[in-house]
């Protein structure tokens, strides 16, 4: 993991012009592994959602109920304080008054005071033919602005197609990025809008995600939000 051995100027410096970034090799094969055989077990989860149900695309995921693996809860709790300066700078130019505490185990105090007390990290499985269609993590009022996810399977060895994409609507722009991932690769990314520059100040770019089909095989994700649901 060895969080604290990444260049986070660079990080802030993507996540700043293009509302993500890549960390590559977060996690090892065999941790990639361990995770993704989790997906088939009955136990540890809280619900499961099969996507073509709700319009969400096609493949499923389940969300974990707590207490997390250890692995993602240690990862979690990693990741959060590196992220808030950024989503706290973010807010401030953006003239949101809402300050993100330092500690998740704080934000998450707060969140499970406002009545969101449900574990959002989850875990996402997709055959051949299935997409994610694009989408917001929005769960309550308390929404973190970054969330992570970590690519599990390898692309070209268990599946092809697949691809994390991004958009980006500000003002009468638009743009779509495709983010490259191996697997152990985590990718942080704006949850819902982020600041941009323009003319007058900044002002707010609407941020979406999904997956692009998978033409064969089969490809685990881990999604990490920072917020929990009601």
């Amino acid at each position: 993991m060895k969080l604290e051995t990444r260049d986070w100027t660079d990080i802030e410096d993507a996540l700043d012009a293009r509302g993500h970034a890549v960390l590559h090799g977060v996690l090892t094969e065999s941790q990639c592994d361990e995770l993704a055989a989790l997906y088939p077990l009955k136990t540890g989860y809280r619900s499961r959602v099969v996507m073509a149900r709700h319009g969400f695309g096609r493949g499923e995921y389940k969300y974990f109920a707590y207490p997390l693996p250890p692995l993602l809860d240690r990862l979690r709790h990693a990741l959060y304080p590196r992220l808030a300066p950024i989503a706290n700078r973010w807010n401030r130019q953006l003239g949101i008054d809402t300050k993100y505490p330092d500690d998740l185990a704080t934000f998450l105090q707060r969140c499970h005071q406002a009545g969101q007390r449900r574990p959002t990290p989850l875990i996402l499985e997709y055959g051949e033919g299935d997409y994610n269609c694009l989408h917001q993590d929005l769960y309550g009022e308390h929404v973190f602005p970054l969330q992570v996810a970590i690519l599990l399977s390898e692309p070209g060895r268990d599946f092809s197609g697949g691809e994390f994409v991004m958009t980006e609507v500000s003002g009468k722009s638009q743009r779509a990025d495709v983010v490259p991932l191996r697997q152990g690769d985590a990718v942080v990314f704006t949850v819902n809008q982020r600041p941009t520059m323009g003319r007058r100040g900044f002002r707010k770019a609407a941020m979406r995600h999904g997956v692009s089909r998978i033409r064969s095989g089969r490809r685990h994700t881990v999604g990490l939000i920072f917020h929990d649901a009601r």
